[in-house]
Parts: structure tokens; sequence; C-alpha cells
């Protein structure tokens, strides 16, 4: 389960066994919803929230705060995803101290 990035008690990481679409997992807290990064021709044209089975869904502020930062750090978050399920690679956690 690599843990990609941290940002004020936000984690964002991958389940080790992940399939497509690439999505990243967001949890604070008790609290976890899991995001997919819907790309068309190399560019993000939509992030999609969805609960994940057995946890209580961020709230709505905190949905907002980690899909403001997906959108601004999604490059980084598919070169992990390539980086870790395709080339089998082990990725970096990153942990962002700026606000966004």
């Amino acid at each position: 389960m690599p843990k990609i990035f941290e940002y004020f008690g936000f984690i964002f990481y991958f389940y080790s066994n992940e399939h497509e679409p690439i999505h990243v997992h967001v949890l604070r807290g008790d609290n976890e919803s899991v995001f997919d990064l819907i790309m068309m021709d190399g560019e993000l044209v939509e992030i999609r929230m969805r609960e994940k089975k057995g946890y209580e869904p961020l709230s709505e502020k905190e949905r907002r705060t980690a899909e403001a930062f997906i959108r601004k750090y999604h490059r980084n978050i598919i070169e992990k995803w390539i980086k870790f399920f395709v080339l089998k690679q082990s990725v970096r956690s990153t942990k962002i101290r700026k606000k966004l």
C-alpha cells in the first residue's frame, strides 16, 4: 500500500493490487474516498469521487480539498501510478507543506 502524498492531514495512496482507471485513495482521519482520474488524449478531463465500501466518505469540505490537490498534482499521481504498477518500481511519499 504505497503512500504517495501527505498534505495537511490527508494521506493519498494506492493499494498494491489496483485496477484501472487510474485512481487514488484519500484518507483523512477515519474517512476515506476514492478519486478516479479520467483522462482523454493525455489530459485530465474529470475527477470522479466514489465511496469506499466500509468507510465513511470524506466530508464535502475535505472532498473539495482533496479534489483541488489531485487537480494540481495529477501528473505526479499518474507518474507514480506508472512507476509502481507498470514499471514495478517503488515510489516515494512526498510531504507537501505548502497550501494550495
